[in-house]
């Protein structure tokens, strides 16, 4: 379902800097073009990142689970679609996300993919179950989110044959099991909290006989300080709680589930950031 970003899922670098010293620049009044600019870029970190961290006792799962059946569902699905209705800073989202997917199918393209099982973990509306669908590949997608479910069904009946379809069902990745050739997590890590982190990225990595493909909001002190700013705005945006997670503890974990990082990548688009990880088993003498 992902928002990473970003949820699933969500990048604030070179592009917002830029734009703030393109303002400056432009203004007679830099002081007040910059903060206005601050101001935009932490109402997108309050779209994509969503509520806080705090030590406060919430049920992120039914949390999640809730938001993304209901205002959450509507949102986002318009966001991973291809319509015209979405503002400025969606657009934006939609296009760090799509531009997520297409290095993910760059690297499993037709004749790597194609006759493998893959788990979509989190697929969201099917944006990435669908392309890998068709291309040979034997999809299963998953979801915490009904909605979303429904949602990726309808979308793939429309675009692939029948026997193409991927089988989806709800499930959140706890309750996740079998074995599959390639497992694929797309900006879902953004709604576990980091002491969960291991333990999912371990799980995800049991369940993957030859790759595991993995993307989350990795921690800086630019993305931490404008979640802290966002944290600030209200409004329906701060539905979930969306947490960063330390790349270097992520990929920690891939280590002791007896995995290694293959391959890395970053999208960062004004208001989407992600890292991306390959990780396969380690070849052992």
């Amino acid at each position: 379902m992902g928002s990473s970003l970003l949820a699933g899922p969500a990048l604030l670098g070179a592009g917002p800097a830029q734009a703030a010293s393109d303002v400056v620049e432009a203004s007679s009044q830099p002081p007040v073009a910059l903060v206005a600019v601050l101001l935009v870029l932490a109402a997108g970190a309050a779209l994509l990142l969503g509520g806080g961290d705090s030590t406060e006792n919430v049920d992120d799962k039914k949390v999640v689970e809730s938001y993304f059946n209901n205002e959450g569902f509507e949102r986002w699905q318009k966001i991973y679609g291809e319509t015209d209705d979405v503002n400025p800073v969606q657009k934006d989202i939609r296009v760090g996300h799509a531009q997520t997917v297409d290095k993910i199918l760059n690297w499993l393209d037709a004749a790597t993919i194609s006759g493998k099982s893959v788990c979509d973990a989190g697929c969201g509306t099917g944006n990435l179950s669908i392309p890998l669908a068709s291309r040979g590949a034997a999809v299963t997608g998953s979801d915490i989110s009904s909605s979303m479910v429904g949602e990726a069904e309808v979308r793939a009946k429309q675009k692939l044959a029948s026997e193409q379809v991927p089988k989806f069902f709800t499930s959140d990745l706890e309750k996740l099991d079998g074995k599959f050739d390639t497992v694929c997590c797309v900006d879902v890590l953004i709604h576990y909290p980091p002491d969960n982190m291991k333990g999912m990225v371990q799980h995800l990595a049991g369940m993957s006989k030859e790759r595991l493909v993995l993307s989350f909001a990795p921690k800086t002190w630019y993305y931490t300080a404008l979640k802290r700013i966002g944290e600030f705005f209200p409004g329906k945006s701060k539905t979930t709680r969306a947490y960063l997670h330390e790349e270097e503890l992520v990929e920690a974990a891939l280590e002791q589930a007896g995995f290694q990082v293959t391959r890395r990548d970053m999208t960062s688009t004004n208001f989407y950031f992600s890292r991306l990880f390959e990780a396969k088993p380690k070849v052992t003498a």
